[in-house]
């Protein structure tokens, strides 16, 4: 169930391929038809937001059988508003999905010493001021994927810092960013102490 104030978030690809195995799924059990799932992947593949894709799927059970249901721990959701800012640093597990959002000030997440068992993280980021910044800082050979980050309306060249010192390990962590940001995103990449 997407939360109100994240129906009007941009989804992704992978938000979308999701919805659409789902539908997929949906029609091999029988609860919809070949031509209900044809209309909807139209739909699924022009949908931008959270919301819409929600609604394509909102007739359908949340998990039907066999279908994982998703732990507290699936997803870490950072915030920082008014003067306080956020740090996410030193040892901790990382989730398949984080959102984070830091209207006015600095936000770092800090993956050099956290527990990742995930291939791919997927982090939402809302930075709706000129004055909330993202430092994310990870280890040499993850890949940090930000195509999907819209930048606000002051005039800059480059909101994306992300120049990795070498390629990214083949076998690596894909970090993938979405969301919208009105400050800078800085990708630092550290090597192992």
């Amino acid at each position: 169930m997407i939360v109100s104030d994240q129906a009007e978030l941009r989804a992704g690809d992978r938000d979308r391929d999701r919805v659409a195995e789902k539908l997929r799924a949906a029609v091999g059990e029988g609860r919809i038809t070949l031509d209900e799932l044809t209309e909807r992947l139209d739909h699924v593949y022009a949908a931008r937001t959270y919301g819409e894709l929600e609604a394509l799927v909102a007739d359908l059970p949340r998990n039907p059988a066999g279908e994982r249901r998703p732990e507290p721990a699936d997803e870490l959701l950072l915030f920082t508003r008014g003067t306080r800012a956020v740090r996410k640093t030193g040892r901790w597990r990382v989730p398949p999905r984080i959102t984070l959002d830091c209207t006015w000030r600095t936000a770092v997440v800090d993956f050099r010493h956290a527990d990742c068992p995930h291939r791919e993280i997927d982090m939402t980021v809302r930075c709706d001021s000129m004055f909330g910044d993202v430092i994310i800082r990870v280890p040499v050979g993850w890949r940090v994927v930000a195509d999907e980050v819209t930048s606000g309306g002051w005039v800059r060249l480059k909101r994306v810092h992300n120049t990795p010192p070498v390629p990214p390990d083949p076998d690596g962590v894909v970090l993938r960013l979405s969301g919208h940001i009105g400050g800078d995103i800085w990708v630092r990449y550290h090597r192992p102490a």
